[in-house]
């Protein structure tokens, strides 16, 4: 399939009703697609994938559409949807401490690429912290600085480590023994169950 192709069939399985804040929809995204404007298209319709969750297919082939156009990021933010889909959403309010105050000194990378450690309340059998490890995404921004504060989206390395997890619930990131940052916890979704 090339890439229109690719974009009108996930454009299929958003139902017609969706809108985006903006009061985009669907047809919408056939316009440009019909204009051959398929990044405007990739756009609207990961935007529409936000309104509501829709099917695992939808991202896949909106990943595999990105990484055709060689889209880096949208790509990575497909995978990372299909991710969600799969596994549940958990999002936070991540503030991270300042340079002075910790071992980092350089802002880190928003797009998934960091996989830091983090004190969910889980105990080690001596009784000891144990550390879990989740991918981190920042919503809306390419990086956070040291000291920074934003949303961010994490993928955890073994979900049934996370169940307790509930919205209100304070965590904190390590990137070694010290506290990197102090999150708490927004949303707790648990994967969608698939259409019939």
């Amino acid at each position: 399939m090339d890439v229109p192709e690719l974009l009108e069939t996930a454009s299929l399985l958003v139902p017609e009703e969706i809108t985006t804040e903006n009061d985009f929809t669907v047809n919408d995204v056939r316009e440009y697609l019909a204009l051959d404007e398929w990044e405007v298209a990739l756009g609207l319709l990961e935007e529409l994938g936000d309104v509501r969750p829709l099917p695992l297919s939808f991202w896949e082939t909106l990943a595999i559409a990105a990484e055709r156009m060689r889209l880096g990021k949208s790509a990575a933010w497909c995978h990372w949807r299909c991710y969600e889909t799969r596994n549940g959403i958990i999002r936070a309010d991540l503030a991270l401490r300042p340079a002075g105050e910790n071992r980092r000194q350089t802002p880190l990378s928003g797009a998934g690429a960091l996989r830091p450690m983090w004190n969910i309340g889980n105990r080690a059998p001596d009784g000891e912290p144990a550390l879990n490890i989740a991918g981190l995404w920042v919503e809306f921004m390419p990086f956070l600085e040291p000291g920074g504060r934003a949303t961010v989206r994490l993928a955890p390395l073994d979900t049934s480590q996370w169940q307790h997890l509930r919205a209100g619930q304070v965590i904190t990131m390590h990137e070694d023994r010290t506290v990197a940052g102090t999150a708490v916890v927004l949303e707790v979704r648990t994967p969608a169950a698939p259409a019939a």
